[in-house]
């Protein structure tokens, strides 16, 4: 943090500050988005907590800076700083903007903006100097950032588990979603074969209906999918009874999203993220031994209006 917070700050929305400021720094350096369990990770990574801040809160188990700092990010939301999906965070080029502020003027204008909403949506909101122990008080955005942090957790767990996946086995992986999505996959490459298309999906079993689907499925959880990766998916793609699907346990570059999207067939990218959006959307059409390739098990709790 690089400014000292003024002495009338509570000491929650100091760790808020300082613990947002800096995720927002590193959202920035990743180009914009990660996954909320790292964005978490990198902050306890780069400061230092006092014991007060990794205390662990008795009702919840969440340890204490944490919760606040999720408590917050609904108003760095409500701002326009922010978005988060399927546990993934998102840094807007207004929050890109609003580092500039310093980390006390971020917060103060994303909690202005979110006494602002909830002015206009007859919202209960907490009063400046709330400290988030007394969470009872805002029992929306408790319940909010209590919800993003059990997703949060949900997709990390599903995302481990995928990225011990091996390469043959994450590739069955994609194989069993578009089966359970509806398309019929008569050629799945087999062990060994290296490059060309690791997956043919048809529209129906003869595959006379078009476009049918070349797929092409590469295990990168940690980096992204360059260019010339989608460069190469083109290549195989002959005529328009052909169309292109890249599958990627981690994301894409900018600028592959940006040749798939200028590209004169249709190439579909398919992130690690929307993946298991899918595998959730499409699990309960999935064969009990596609199943077995990753389980899951719905669990249902309170949602948000938001």
């Amino acid at each position: 943090m690089s400014e000292k917070a003024p002495k009338e700050l509570s000491k929650s929305k100091a760790v808020a500050a300082k613990t947002i400021y800096e995720a927002f720094k590193i959202l920035k350096a990743e180009g914009g988005e990660l996954p909320g369990k790292t964005v978490i990770d990198k902050v306890r990574e780069n400061l230092t907590f006092s014991d007060w801040e990794k205390e662990v809160y008795e009702k919840t188990g969440y340890v204490r800076w944490e919760s606040i700092m999720h408590f917050y990010t609904v108003d760095c939301m409500k701002a326009g700083y922010l978005r988060k999906s399927k546990g993934t965070w998102y840094l807007t080029p207004e929050g890109e903007d609003a580092i500039k502020k310093g980390a006390i003027g971020l917060l103060e204008s994303a909690s202005t903006a979110y006494r602002k909403w909830a002015a206009e949506n007859k919202t209960k909101t907490k009063s400046p100097t709330d400290e988030p122990s007394e969470l009872e008080d805002n029992i929306e955005q408790t319940q909010k950032a209590n919800l993003d942090q059990l997703e949060e957790q949900a997709v990390a767990g599903i995302r481990q588990f995928l990225i011990s996946k091996g390469p043959y086995e994450f590739q069955d992986f994609v194989a069993a979603l578009l089966r359970a999505m509806g398309y019929y996959t008569p050629f799945i490459s087999p062990k060994g074969r290296d490059g060309g298309i690791d997956i043919i999906a048809y529209q129906d079993p003869l595959g006379v209906q078009t476009p049918r689907i070349k797929v092409q499925v590469k295990h990168y959880p940690d980096n992204p999918v360059p260019p010339d990766a989608i460069r190469s998916l083109k290549g195989l793609i002959n005529n328009a009874d052909e169309a292109g699907l890249f599958v990627t346990s981690g994301r894409f570059s900018n600028e592959a999203e940006r040749f798939a999207r200028e590209a004169n067939v249709h190439i579909k990218l398919i992130n690690g993220e929307e993946l298991i959006t899918l595998w959730q959307k499409f699990y309960d059409k999935l064969s009990d031994e596609d199943k077995n390739l990753l389980p899951l098990q719905p669990i249902y709790f309170l949602g948000s209006n938001d």
